[in-house]
């Protein structure tokens, strides 16, 4: 970080950092601060979750660039990408980074906003809808109901310490237990979770 400060770029006028959320894939679910950003943004960092569609927003002058991530295998490392929004901001360039779902639910938003302040960038937060709020609406399930679930709680299945979860407090009686990122741990999950006392 401290090169980046050091850098000759960061003496003239200073971009903006927009975290954008494209929400679950579809267009239309997009905030309109999120569709007219994509539309005006000279640079757009993007995951690989985003949709086709959404990129398809995106001015036809922009530079897009992925930084696309799969379970243990990341083209760009998190470092680099920090850097990356750093440098072309104070290269004076207003920069999209567009991610999937929100950039603060399990989007590593956090990070990107703490080198960008680090470092002097304006960075602002557009929010997206998260898989979890997505989802819910499209089967129908309200993730909160009066009389059933009076809380939610959102946990990643890739984090450290899994099994040392205390699951009967996450998804206890009148609990929604929303797991992201799930899909190859969801054997031990369920495990732990019968183990802890909770009915399938």
């Amino acid at each position: 970080m401290a090169e980046i400060l050091s850098s000759p770029c960061s003496d003239g006028p200073v971009g903006t950092v927009w975290l954008v959320g494209a929400g679950p894939g579809d267009p239309d679910l997009l905030t309109l601060r999120a569709a007219r950003l994509l539309g005006e943004a000279e640079l757009i960092v993007h995951d690989g979750l985003v949709a086709a569609e959404i990129l398809a927003l995106a001015s036809p002058y922009a530079e897009m660039i992925s930084v696309a991530k799969a379970r243990s295998r990341h083209s760009m490392p998190q470092e680099e990408i920090n850097t990356l929004l750093v440098r072309e901001a104070l290269a004076g360039r207003d920069v999209v980074r567009l991610k999937g779902g929100d950039p603060f639910i399990f989007g590593r938003g956090g990070e990107e906003v703490e080198a960008c302040r680090a470092a002097g960038v304006p960075v602002e937060v557009v929010p997206g809808i998260s898989a979890a709020v997505g989802c819910a609406a499209e089967a129908g399930l309200p993730l909160t109901h009066r009389g059933l679930s009076s809380a939610v709680t959102f946990v990643a299945g890739q984090c450290k310490g899994l099994t040392d979860q205390n699951w009967a407090g996450l998804a206890g009686r009148d609990r929604t237990l929303v797991i992201y990122m799930g899909v190859a741990t969801a054997a031990d999950i369920a495990e732990k979770l019968m183990a802890d006392g909770i009915t399938p």
